[in-house]
């Protein structure tokens, strides 16, 4: 699974004394042993579609973080959440571009807002951001 990457990673920015990455795969990891107790106690299982949308959701925390410590002119904060984001990004696959999303748009059959969204969400959770396929359907 992701995760155990994840762990490995975690433990070789421990050795390499590695505090940026450390700091964002401690993170990641806490959020997904939270997610799975919460999950566990529905009767469910975490996969890796959830730490996907975990990974998403975190990078936007920190792209959020980081344009904070950008207006206050923080720049040592900035270069070291920029660190933790390229650390995390790294284990998302490859993203969707404007192009790809249109042309999925196109040969779905219902094309309104929510039909649209639940489609990327079932079929491209973590390869798209929603927020750019919601911007594109509506377009």
């Amino acid at each position: 699974m992701l995760i155990d990457e994840i762990k490995k990673a975690n433990i070789q920015a421990m050795k390499d004394r590695d505090q940026s990455k450390r700091s964002a795969y401690s993170v990641l990891i806490t959020k997904y042993n939270n997610l799975a107790i919460e999950l566990k106690a529905k009767g469910q299982e975490i996969s890796d579609k959830d730490l996907l949308g975990l990974i998403q959701k975190t990078l936007k925390e920190l792209d959020d973080e980081r344009a904070g410590y950008k207006q206050v002119g923080n720049q040592t904060k900035v270069l070291d959440i920029a660190r933790q984001i390229a650390a995390i990004a790294s284990y998302l696959p490859k993203q969707l571009t404007e192009d790809e999303i249109k042309t999925i748009i196109d040969k779905l059959e219902d094309k309104s807002i929510p039909s649209v969204m639940k489609h990327f969400k079932a079929n491209y959770a973590g390869q798209v951001d929603m927020s750019l396929v919601s911007k594109i359907a509506r377009g």
